[in-house]
């Protein structure tokens, strides 16, 4: 199972980071680019020849496809057209797994055919192994990416006709909800059913792009922005309860903690590493604005003067992670490549406006009814929420029948 680095000379599918990502409402570390492969090659004697030449066509598509639009992708402009693009890339994925999986079932084929893809979060540009799992994990990964792409698209706010604050549809907001939770299943099939098909040996040969410990948090990234959605619709909702949205608030809370613990100690490089560890810093400290916002509110419904004292210091912290939180999102599209971050909506439109007004409010009247010290009490503890969003479940398709049609023929 080997694995090298390209050099500059190597032709198609090179990596290639732009200078600017443009507007980021879900962070995307850029797409792993498929390189050629020569099936007829490694499996000519192997397989029927209408069999290696399905394969072949199959991931052709894949690679043209991936070349030609993969690079700006990650951009915000031509919504359309980045639409549809990710659309077809995304069916030609699907199309190719049935039959790629076949390669799975033949434990002579498994090692034949030497993969190569152009990395994005690794030092080394490319990974070329000789393991068809390598090849499913890094299909499912793209497959992940193209919806995480998707929702960043549809989560751009828009000017809307009558001239007011650009705005996100409800629908859109749904629809992304799905996509994310879609996103994630990709991501867990990845992490359930073909990481474990690597021994540790061959799992250290992987580019950190598909460790385990970013798939995990890509997979939580996707699970925390689908709840920071269904927090922005709760706010807007007037059946929702403030129970509802602390509730919401605290588990994207945990997601974002858990997708923190997962990239912490990865060694992430090339730009688009940097920047995915900036970013989640950043909705990590955000979600814990949130978090705390709720809980004071919450505390403060008490009618002791522990819980009015209690509920300062949360909301306290909820401004100071406020503040910190701006200034990660500063550090996030500073880092190469540059971004921006486009006007708010939903969950942190709402905050950024009420955090600081209630939070003054709030230390304003129990200071003028409490001693000083028993509002200086440190933030108290979140409450623990068991996650509720799951992702989708994914399951790998079955073979494709040009597979069976094969096997009758050998006999």
């Amino acid at each position: 199972m080997g694995c090298f680095a390209s050099t500059p000379k190597d032709t198609g599918g090179n990596r290639r980071k732009p200078t600017s990502i443009g507007d980021v409402s879900v962070y995307v570390p850029g797409l792993r680019i498929p390189k050629p492969v020569e099936f007829s090659q490694s499996l000519g004697d192997q397989l029927p020849k209408t069999l290696v030449e399905r394969l072949t066509a199959l991931r052709t598509r894949i690679v043209v496809m991936a070349n030609q639009e993969g690079p700006t992708i990650t951009r915000t402009r031509r919504k359309t057209q980045h639409g549809s693009t990710l659309a077809d890339l995304h069916q030609a994925l699907e199309d190719y797994i049935p039959v790629l999986l076949g390669l799975t079932k033949d434990g002579s084929l498994q090692f034949k055919v030497q993969f190569i893809w152009v990395n994005q979060e690794d030092e080394e540009e490319e990974t070329a192994l000789s393991n068809v799992w390598y090849e499913l994990l890094s299909v499912l990964h793209l497959m992940a990416m193209l919806q995480m792409s998707q929702a960043n698209l549809l989560l751009l706010p828009r000017g809307t006709s009558d001239g007011y604050h650009p705005k996100v549809s409800e629908e859109n907001r749904r629809t992304s909800i799905d996509i994310f939770l879609k996103a994630a299943g990709y991501l867990d099939c990845a992490i359930r059913h073909v990481v474990p098909q690597f021994t540790s040996e061959q799992r250290r040969s992987l580019p950190i792009d598909l460790a385990e410990g970013a798939l995990r948090a890509l997979c939580l990234q996707a699970l925390g922005q689908g709840v920071d959605i269904q927090l922005g619709m709760a706010i807007d909702s007037a059946k929702a309860t403030l129970a509802v949205k602390r509730r919401l608030a605290c588990e994207m809370v945990k997601y974002w903690q858990q997708a923190q613990d997962n990239i912490m100690n990865l060694p992430l490089a090339n730009g688009w590493g940097e920047k995915h560890r900036f970013f989640v810093k950043w909705k990590y400290v955000e979600a814990k604005a949130a978090g705390y916002y709720y809980h004071g509110l919450i505390l403060d419904e008490g009618n002791t003067e522990k819980l009015h004292g209690m509920a300062v210091a949360a909301l306290q912290a909820a401004d100071e992670c406020l503040k910190e939180s701006k200034k990660a999102s500063e550090a996030f599209n500073a880092s190469s490549p540059t971004s921006r971050t486009p006007p708010l909506f939903g969950t942190m439109k709402y905050l950024s406006e009420k955090i600081p007004k209630d939070t003054s409010s709030k230390v304003r009247i129990n200071r003028d009814l409490y001693s000083y010290e028993k509002i200086m009490e440190t933030a108290p503890t979140l409450p623990d929420f068991a996650l509720a969003l799951k992702p989708d479940e994914y399951q790998l398709p079955p073979l494709d029948a040009s597979w069976l049609v094969s096997k009758d023929n050998q006999r």
